[in-house]
């Protein structure tokens, strides 16, 4: 038997007034067969306190947890990240696999290298991914290549003549190429004539440019003058502590810790405004964007694939950057799939029982709600999402293209920053926000009107403003997994 979670409801309305399902009414009983006076007839037993049955509906806390929040003072904030160090190329083609030529793709899938960098007198490694072809050979010339023209090498087998010679065909055009050193005669200067048909190309450092803009958030709680006078007799409370009995003071505070979660909800869901939208602002990039465009992707992660399907995330994360400290954000059934997956590892087998993993601890093994564990070189660390779960939320997304989990590297990342002009640490994840002397955006509260102390206007309410303007920075997406269902 399936269970449908309950959202609730709330009523939106344009203006301040008193609905069935915004005001407690004690005429009824809580039957449709009770009578309409019964309050006015005998003396009820009336809970003099509401009931929180969604126990703390706040979701925010996720960012602070792994993130950090620095002032910036632009309408946009711009990094610089790292390219890789060494030379390699994906998409390399055979020229001429009779006269050993392979042709060098600009700014070719997979690469750092937007033209031929390769130099005469290098050894590389030549090997096809498909076939597990493969051939070292030494560079015996090489073509930088100009404008749209695509350079090229010559590539001398150490085994054979030429690269036919090895089963390399003129078809193949899926070839990967890394450089791992070089060989001289004696004798033998290095030819400095950088893009030269010969001769030795010094690489410059490079960097990737990534940006994001941050967008304002706002919200507002109006009551009247009236309303804020008007006491109940049933004493409300808030998740942040607030309590009373003027009914106001929980729709007050029901505004600002929504307006938190905002905060929060737009980082992560964030989308950036394209060419063809009509929508009139520029959006921004949130954590499952970034991850979508920049970093990595595990559809359908199950306990039934075992550690199997997750040794090949680690595998993936070898060719990243191999951060070894990482947190696990999950929802609850990814959650429970992990501690089945390393519970089975501790199976037990021929009436016996493993604790290999726990280090022979019974104790540990039997308690399955992992928080923590080490698989390889990496340590993780996993907690549920709360926004993943609730019902009004991710919670109620399930199947195809459902958000079922975040991986995200501990630490910091070096990132080069421009006004510096040297390289920093920065949390992988963090939140920008705009201040100055002048004005502090981070988190704005301010009262108008002419109740609740504020004489700004002569309207007879309080109004209760709130205002942010931020953004969300993911660096190093390439070492973030987002986990999607089927």
């Amino acid at each position: 038997m399936s269970l449908t979670p309950q959202f609730g409801k709330i009523t939106p309305s344009q203006k301040q007034q008193i609905l069935s399902d915004n005001f407690l009414s004690f005429n009824g009983g809580a039957n449709p067969g009770d009578s309409d006076t019964f309050a006015q007839q005998y003396l009820p037993e009336i809970y003099e306190q509401e009931v929180e049955r969604y126990g703390n509906r706040t979701l925010s806390g996720f960012l602070r947890m792994v993130g950090a929040e620095m002032p910036m003072t632009s309408d946009q904030v711009i990094w610089s990240e790292q390219n890789r160090l060494h030379v390699a190329y994906t998409g390399v083609v055979t020229r001429s696999a009779a006269a050993s030529t392979l042709t060098i793709p600009t700014g070719g899938a997979g690469i750092n290298f937007k033209e031929n960098v390769i130099s005469v007198n290098q050894t590389i490694v030549v090997m096809d991914p498909g076939t597990g072809l493969e051939a070292k050979c030494l560079v015996t010339s090489s073509n930088a290549g100009t404008g749209t023209n695509e350079g090229y090498i010559t590539a001398k087998p150490y085994g054979a003549a030429n690269l036919s010679d090895l089963n390399f065909l003129d078809t193949m055009d899926d070839l990967k190429v890394f450089v791992y050193g070089s060989e001289y005669a004696k004798g033998v200067a290095i030819a400095n004539q950088a893009g030269a048909a010969e001769g030795y190309v010094s690489i410059t450092p490079s960097f990737t440019q990534f940006s994001n803009k941050p967008i304002i958030i706002r919200n507002k709680y109006v009551v009247s003058g009236s309303d804020t006078a008007q006491i109940g007799w049933v004493e409300v409370a808030t998740e942040d502590g607030t309590s009373g009995y003027l009914w106001y003071l929980k729709a007050e505070s029901e505004t600002r810790l929504r307006f938190e979660d905002y905060l929060e909800m737009a980082m992560v869901e964030g989308e950036e405004a394209v060419g063809t939208s009509t929508v009139g602002v520029d959006g921004t990039q949130g954590l499952f964007a970034a991850i979508e465009e920049r970093g990595n992707k595990q559809v359908g992660f199950t306990a039934s694939a075992g550690i199997d399907a997750f040794d090949e995330i680690l595998k993936n994360l070898d060719t990243q950057g191999a951060i070894e400290e990482n947190m696990l954000f999950l929802q609850r059934q990814t959650s429970l799939d992990f501690d089945d997956m390393l519970a089975n590892i501790s199976g037990g087998y021929a009436g016996g029982v493993a604790y290999g993993l726990f280090e022979n601890s019974e104790e540990m093994a039997l308690n399955l709600g992992f928080s923590g564990f080490r698989r390889g070189s990496y340590d993780f660390y996993k907690t549920d999402w709360k926004y993943l779960n609730d019902a009004s939320t991710r919670g109620a997304i399930n199947g195809v293209n459902s958000i079922e989990g975040v991986l995200i590297p501990a630490g910091t990342s070096t990132v080069y920053d421009q006004v510096l002009g040297s390289n920093i640490r920065r949390p992988f994840l963090h939140v920008r926000y705009r201040a100055s002397q002048t004005d502090d955006r981070r988190m704005k509260q301010w009262l108008t009107g002419s109740v609740g102390g504020a004489f700004t206007s002569d309207l007879d309410a309080m109004e209760v403003n709130f205002l942010s303007e931020r953004c969300l920075c993911v660096q190093g997406a390439n070492n973030f997994v987002l986990f999607k269902g089927v």
